[in-house]
């Protein structure tokens, strides 16, 4: 590609034509006289014309510095409106991000990966656009991502729904607590079989803690019984354990403040694996946008 002549050297060939007089130009543009007849001179040179005549009254434009006068006005109209434009991307508001997570990672991991998120943006460009996080149970997170009310999901569950494309961000584990006071505190492991006997309180269908649970339960060869108290958010169910009479099963995230205070013992389910993949969600065939794509890395990273 041939080197284009230097934009400053046409915007004062412009201002030459305007004003008059290379003075006159070298005012207009903000350099010295000399600098100006230099870069002239240069641009003479570079294009292998003869652009000023010089005589008794100063320096004027040739036909031919006329001709390309007018040719390199627009060249630098033409760059005024790019910056112009660029500017109005500048200033431009930030486009929204609208996220859907599952109950644990909105409130135990989520808050973490938005800040970090929100920090990387404004280092980037200044300005970081605003993210609508909406809390729903893990069915209903990839429902949203399906329906394209969310760009992307996060969700604990098991298994993924067909049209969505996934990917690990972090790993948990379910464990199983009860109160202090509560018979099997004091006991060293309890079997899947003799977990379901007991008086279990956990979240709704649909949850993934509770899908997670019923898989491994699966697999153990146990399921759960057909009533169970089913309560629709982590709060409720920790404070009914811990001021009833029932065990609950849920991520380990969502209990250490609990367990280290000792409101709540964890209780070791005896072969039972209750380890998870928690993964970011969106739709497959679809383009995530630039913050989609940047959030969900800073998630992975973590």
């Amino acid at each position: 590609m041939a080197e284009r002549p230097p934009l400053a050297a046409l915007e004062l060939l412009v201002a030459l034509d305007a004003h008059g007089s290379i003075s006159a130009a070298a005012r207009a543009a903000g350099v010295s006289q000399p600098t100006a007849s230099a870069g002239l001179h240069r641009l003479e040179r570079r294009l292998g014309l003869e652009l000023l005549a010089r005589g008794p009254r100063g320096t004027a434009l040739t036909a031919a510095g006329r001709q390309v006068a007018e040719a390199a006005r627009d060249v630098v109209d033409a760059t005024d409106r790019f910056e112009a434009a660029a500017a109005a991307l500048r200033s431009a508001p930030v486009p929204g991000l609208r996220v859907a997570a599952s109950l644990t990672i909105a409130e135990y991991l989520a808050p973490r990966w938005l800040a970090e998120f929100g920090r990387g943006e404004r280092e980037r460009s200044g300005a970081a656009p605003d993210v609508e996080l909406v809390v729903r149970n893990s069915r209903e997170v990839m429902e949203l991502v399906l329906d394209g009310a969310a760009e992307l999901g996060f969700v604990e569950s098991p298994t993924v729904r067909r049209g969505l494309r996934s990917r690990t961000v972090a790993h948990d584990e379910l464990v199983a607590v009860v109160a202090p006071a509560h018979p099997w505190a004091r006991r060293r492991s309890v079997s899947p079989a003799g977990l379901v006997a007991g008086h279990l309180v956990l979240r709704e269908a649909g949850s993934g803690t509770r899908d997670v649970l019923e898989d491994a339960l699966g697999q153990a060869g146990v399921r759960l019984p057909t009533h169970v108290t089913a309560l629709g958010s982590t709060a409720a169910v920790k404070s009914a354990v811990r001021h009833g009479e029932g065990a609950t099963v849920l991520s380990a995230l969502t209990v250490a403040d609990d367990v280290a205070a000792g409101h709540l013992v964890t209780v070791p389910i005896a072969q039972l694996d209750l380890s998870r993949r928690l993964r970011v969600v969106w739709r497959d065939g679809a383009s995530l946008s630039a913050p989609a794509r940047r959030l969900a890395a800073v998630a992975g990273a973590r």
